[in-house]
């Protein structure tokens, strides 16, 4: 087994980003976040490989296989061991995830290109409940047919149902979630 890994220092949001600005190394971190566990460099391959080439296990070739396993296992693995994202021990061809593995999960957020503008959608809730606030305290007609507590159960209802659905989608949308990265379930549309 390999151990945890004390981390001394955060990483910056610099050297986080160049580590996972590489799709392969997203595809990792996706694959780690499902088993949880550590896993053997062949299987990650074979998985990675199914992923790009958009087939299932089965349908990668050996070709594809080792294209992918050698860059992972030159380039891809040592970088993101190197920076504590994970752990690989290139004698044994195992990769675990490490403390630093969840920490990531900010970054990792995928956003396709038709996504909701939450931020957006929840400062225009805001705006219509304040729009609405003054009306009645201005008693403009026809809003004050409606009691007062009807509007603020309205208001309140309406928000609270946004927050439930923005909190569904967005756990629908991170690393490790379903059987294949949010990147290839929402495919790329730019």
């Amino acid at each position: 087994m390999l151990g945890a890994r004390t981390q001394s220092k955060p990483l910056s949001k610099g050297e986080i980003f160049e580590v996972l600005r590489n799709q392969r190394r997203r595809y990792v971190l996706q694959y780690l976040k499902q088993d949880g566990r550590p896993v053997e460099l062949g299987d990650l391959a074979q998985q990675i490989a199914a992923w790009e080439y958009e087939t299932t296990l089965e349908g990668v070739t050996p070709e594809q296989r080792k294209r992918v396993y050698t860059t992972l296992q030159q380039t891809h693995l040592p970088k993101m061991d190197a920076a504590g994202i994970l752990r690989f021990d290139a004698d044994e061809g195992v990769i675990e995830p490490t403390d630093r593995t969840e920490d990531l999960n900010i970054y990792l957020e995928i956003v396709p290109g038709r996504e909701i503008a939450w931020r957006e959608l929840y400062l225009s809730l805001g705006a219509i409940a304040c729009a609405l606030v003054a009306a009645l305290w201005l008693e403009i007609y026809p809003l004050t047919l409606v009691s007062e507590l009807a509007w603020a159960a309205l208001i309140s209802l309406t928000v609270t149902g946004t927050a439930i659905a923005h909190i569904y989608y967005e756990r629908n949308m991170r690393l490790g979630h379903g059987e294949q990265p949010p990147e290839l379930s929402y495919g790329t549309d730019d």
